[in-house]
């Protein structure tokens, strides 16, 4: 057999570049980008054009995840203060002189439109583990105090502009990392109760919107063509769909078009019309597998720092699935959290995918990390 060492050689540094998948993670989401693609071709028939986009999100995303997946845990490390800064100044400039749209200020235009508070949800689980790793005594409550801080500047930059749900996101994102660093349950309990008692001034500090979003919550019915309408039209479609669901392509409420926003934040409405019960089920599964895998990564990473940024994102998942299938089932305020890995729109999914990607990253590097 005829040997060519520059074919082998090149082959043998091209391999690295086409391992770097954490094969059940993809399989999973293989799972989940394939529910999406079914659904959008049924809730997006009024909507050319709108099925071959996600698709070019679907591309776009695992390109980002794989360029993800090949940067090591050290280089994540070393990003973590300059991004984290970046992202705050980048904040701060949107409060200046960012762009208005619909009422709210969260863009700012450097040649294209740009939502810099995305950044910061993967940025701030990212400043944080980086302090815990370098900075932070685990035994000192003290140092939670600085990961808190350290937690409060974004959330309190994007709440302001305002963009609650995303605020939420970033919220969340950075408590997993403190929670998983450590905090007792004396200090969760301390701040649950603060929290409660801190209710009234926060109900006051909410914007008029988002007040008629909580009251609306509670009785969608006192306004059933105008705040209450998206949850109504959801709940119908939902209860509607019964233990098998109506059928492909068979459902009245998104076929028709009653469910509002039924491509993006309500796409889970028309799934569940069509594929009914049973249809949740496996979708509950795959999202369970997802977490699960992604608790498995953080398991066994080597080091603190990849430890609570894995766990991190993986609850980040969990978190918008919970609030995207709360919000249309009408058991939490309807926030604009798309459904992961399955809601159409491009800046989630470059999102979603990098965080996937830096879940890869960990789990391929886990033996090659030092503590």
């Amino acid at each position: 057999m005829a040997y060519y060492p520059e074919r082998r050689s090149l082959s043998r540094r091209l391999k690295p570049y086409f391992t770097v998948f954490d094969w059940p993670l993809a399989m999973v989401l293989f799972m989940l980008l394939t529910t999406s693609v079914i659904t959008m071709s049924s809730a997006g028939h009024e909507f050319p054009g709108r099925v071959e986009a996600q698709m070019r999100n679907f591309l776009l995303a695992f390109v980002v995840m794989w360029m993800a997946a090949l940067v090591p845990p050290q280089t994540l490390m070393r990003l973590a203060v300059p991004v984290y800064t970046v992202g705050i100044t980048l904040l701060i400039a949107v409060a200046v002189f960012g762009i208005i749209k619909k009422g709210s200020r969260r863009w700012l235009h450097l040649g294209v439109d740009i939502q810099p508070s995305e950044i910061m949800k993967i940025a701030t689980p990212l400043m944080i583990a980086w302090y815990f790793q370098h900075k932070a005594r685990l035994d000192d409550w003290k140092s939670f105090v600085v990961a808190a801080v350290l937690l409060v500047i974004p959330f309190t930059l994007i709440a302001r502009q305002p963009d609650l749900g995303t605020a939420l996101l970033v919220g969340a994102s950075g408590f997993y990392v403190i929670f998983l660093a450590g905090l007792s349950w004396k200090m969760l309990i301390g701040l649950a109760v603060a929290g409660a008692a801190s209710l009234p001034v926060a109900w006051s500090m909410l914007h008029d919107y988002q007040r008629e979003r909580v009251m609306t919550l509670i009785d969608p019915t006192s306004d059933p063509l105008g705040k209450g309408f998206h949850i109504i039209q959801s709940v119908i479609a939902i209860g509607s769909g019964g233990m098998t669901g109506k059928g492909y392509h068979q459902g009245t409420q998104g076929q028709l078009e009653f469910v509002p926003e039924q491509t993006t934040d309500f796409l889970f409405s028309v799934y569940s019309e069509e594929f009914g019960l049973v249809g949740n089920l496996f979708l509950l599964v795959i999202y369970l597998l997802l977490i699960g895998r992604g608790m498995m990564i953080a398991a066994n990473a080597p080091n603190l720092f990849s430890r609570l940024l894995a766990g991190a994102i993986t609850m980040i998942f969990f978190t918008y699935a919970f609030v995207n299938m709360g919000m249309v089932s009408g058991i939490l305020p309807v926030v604009g959290v798309p459904l992961p890995f399955m809601s159409y729109g491009g800046t989630a999914f470059i999102t979603l995918g990098l965080g996937a990607g830096i879940l890869m990253s960990i789990q391929r590097h886990r033996k090659l990390v030092q503590t």
